[in-house]
C-alpha cells in the first residue's frame, strides 16, 4: 500500500529517521518525489553480489571499464538530488556518455541491471533510463522468474527478442532449470567462461 505524506514535519522526520538508521540507502527521487524503496531481501542481495562479481572480473579487472553495485544515476550534474535512480548494477565503458560526478553519474551508463523486488517500480524506470541514454538494461523478474534484455533504439529501451546477448558487455544471459529456483546462466562471449547464479 502506498502512503502519500503531505505534512512537511512528518516528511522531514521520516527522512531523518531513515537516514539515521541507514534505511534510506536505496531511496530515490523521481522528479522531486521522494521514493522509499522496499528493503532488498536476501535473494535480491545475493543476485546483486553475484552479478557484480562477474562484472568486476569481466569488465573492471579486464580493463574494459567500470562497474558498481548500486550507484546514483541522474539526468543532471547540479541538483541531481532532485531526480535520480539507483540501479542494482551499472557498467560504464570508456567511451560512455555517463560522466562520473563523484556523488553520482550524470547520463546513462552503458549497461544497467534492475532486480525486481515486491513493491518496487523497476519497470517504471525504463523511460528515465532511455531518456538519459542507458544503452542496455537487464531486468530480472522473480515472481515469476524471467529475464528481459532491453536495448536503446530510437530514444526508447525496447525488448530484445530471442537470445539475450548483450552488444555492450561481452555476455549473454538465460534462465536455466534449478532448485528451489531457476538459475541465471551468464556466458562470456569468449565461449569459455560461464557462471550459474
Amino acid at each position: 500500500m502506498a502512503v502519500l505524506v503531505f505534512d512537511p514535519i512528518v516528511e522531514e522526520r521520516l527522512k531523518e529517521e531513515r537516514h539515521a538508521s541507514g534505511a534510506d540507502r536505496y531511496n530515490e527521487v523521481w522528479d522531486g518525489v521522494y521514493m522509499v524503496a522496499p528493503l532488498a531481501d536476501n535473494e535480491h542481495q545475493e543476485l546483486q553480489l553475484s552479478l557484480a562479481s562477474i562484472f568486476q572480473l569481466t569488465i573492471v579487472w579486464a580493463g574494459l571499464g567500470r562497474a558498481q553495485a548500486g550507484a546514483n544515476v541522474s539526468d543532471r550534474e547540479e541538483g541531481w538530488e532532485h531526480n535520480y535512480r539507483i540501479p542494482d548494477i551499472i557498467v560504464v565503458l570508456p567511451e560512455s556518455r555517463a560522466r562520473d560526478c563523484g556523488t553520482h553519474w550524470c547520463g546513462g551508463p552503458d549497461f544497467v541491471v534492475e532486480i525486481v523486488s515486491p513493491g518496487d517500480r523497476s519497470r517504471q524506470k525504463l523511460d528515465f533510463y532511455a531518456k538519459i541514454g542507458v544503452r542496455e538494461l537487464l531486468l530480472i523478474g522473480r515472481d515469476p522468474w524471467s529475464l528481459e534484455l532491453f536495448r536503446l533504439a530510437g530514444g526508447r529501451l525496447d525488448p530484445v527478442g530471442g537470445a539475450l546477448a548483450s552488444t555492450g558487455v561481452p555476455m549473454s544471459f538465460r534462465l536455466a532449470p534449478g532448485q528451489p529456483r531457476p538459475r541465471i546462466e551468464v556466458t562470456h562471449h569468449d565461449g569459455v567462461q560461464r557462471w550459474l547464479i
